[in-house]
């Protein structure tokens, strides 16, 4: 066998599915509704502190974990918000973003043979995560149209090998989030197997319908055995700054910050001095953010129901998972290029969140941190969209 080739790590994950969808998008002049950016500007306040940091030169290397500044305004916050207190200086790591934060810890915590945890349909870096850390993932289905899970399905997949959880709470791609009942059930199995917790939480912010999003940390004694995972991408419409950070307890971040100063060295430094920025907007902020995105959301509703998609009503997070059975296409991925070459509207298989695709086949995400004038011209574009008399089986 050559030696010219890619390892055989590599070869056991696609490329991004997300990604692509949004360079078929670009190729056919369409409507991005697949890939999770806004398409619309990130507060004043933050860029304007992000201006005023490169122009006071804070252009060289921040400390390797993370502004102090920046540190002790993700400590204050999450204390504040979730009373649950965090040590700037032995919990919280700043990584370039929270998809570096997740490969961070999942190869600072787990050893090859282990097993991790994870709920499906999952945010499609997961799985892969999981192969580059040497984790033997075991998957636990969320089940629609409330996407919940059994418990007893999910005690089945606890082992003596078992070494963490994933969640994603709100989650993308469902909506979900998970209630505190269900934090408590995940919480009695992490304690009963000595398992930590990695929780996926950027979404935490934008949640509907007057839930309240839950961490899981502020779990009866899950905050030893938690690490958080959080970003300024979703809140601040800013997912290209590439700021996230991990809160873990003291016992593990240090292997945290080993892995993420020789993964990336450390986060852009003016954009961490914009990240206080951030953190210090008004209470009142995330409640407009939340009602913004909801209205949006209501709006991605009526359009894909008018245009006879099933739809599962997201109680968090900006995307709505929908089922396209009723279309008589093959499968999601040749509806998904179907839609965006002829109709021109991108959105993503649902196959790529699962980790059998056939699973998936029958649904479709769609993203709604979008303008009004670009959902509206989804819209426009899908009136050309018809159900067809076949179904998929």
């Amino acid at each position: 066998m050559s030696k010219l080739t890619g390892s055989r790590k590599a070869q056991q994950f696609t490329e991004s599915v997300i990604r692509e969808m949004t360079r078929l998008n670009q190729l056919y002049g369409g409507v991005n509704l697949s890939q999770g950016f806004p398409d619309f500007p990130a507060p004043a306040v933050v860029k304007d502190a992000a201006c005023r940091a490169i122009q006071g030169d804070v252009n060289q290397y921040a400390v390797t974990w993370g502004a102090r500044s920046l540190r002790e305004a993700i400590a204050r916050e999450f204390a504040r918000r979730h009373g649950v207190r965090v040590d700037p200086d032995q919990q919280v790591t700043v990584c370039c973003g929270a998809t570096e934060a997740m490969i961070a810890t999942m190869m600072a915590l787990v050893d090859p043979g282990d097993e991790v945890i994870v709920f499906e349909p999952f945010y499609e870096n997961y799985g892969p995560d999981a192969i580059l850390s040497g984790a033997t993932p075991r998957f636990v289905t969320l089940r629609e149209p409330e996407w919940t899970f059994d418990t007893g399905e999910l005690e089945a997949a606890f082992t003596n090998r078992t070494r963490a959880i994933i969640l994603n709470t709100p989650n993308n791609p469902t909506g979900k989030v998970f209630t505190r009942a269900e934090l408590s059930a995940i919480a009695r199995l992490c304690h009963k197997w000595d398992v930590v917790a990695i929780s996926d939480e950027i979404y935490e912010h934008i949640v509907y319908d007057g839930c309240r999003h839950a961490p899981v940390a502020s779990s009866e004694g899950m905050a030893d055995r938690t690490v958080t995972i959080n970003s300024l991408s979703k809140t601040y419409s800013v997912t290209g700054w590439r700021v996230g950070w991990a809160i873990s307890p003291p016992a593990l971040t240090g292997a945290i910050r080993k892995v993420h100063d020789f993964l990336t060295v450390g986060a852009a430094a003016p954009l961490q001095e914009a990240g206080v920025a951030a953190l210090g907007v008004a209470d009142a902020y995330y409640a407009e953010l939340a009602a913004a995105y909801e209205r949006r959301r209501d709006l991605l509703l009526d359009i894909l129901e008018r245009h006879h998609f099933t739809c599962y009503k997201p109680l968090g997070a900006y995307y709505i998972m929908t089922d396209i059975a009723g279309f008589g296409f093959r499968d999601d991925a040749e509806f998904a290029r179907y839609l965006v070459k002829d109709v021109g509207v991108a959105a993503v298989p649902g196959g790529s969140f699962y980790r059998n695709p056939a699973a998936g086949r029958t649904k479709l995400r769609f993203c709604f941190c979008k303008r009004d004038e670009t959902l509206t011209e989804a819209d426009r574009r899908m009136a050309n969209l018809r159900p067809s008399r076949v179904a998929i089986s």
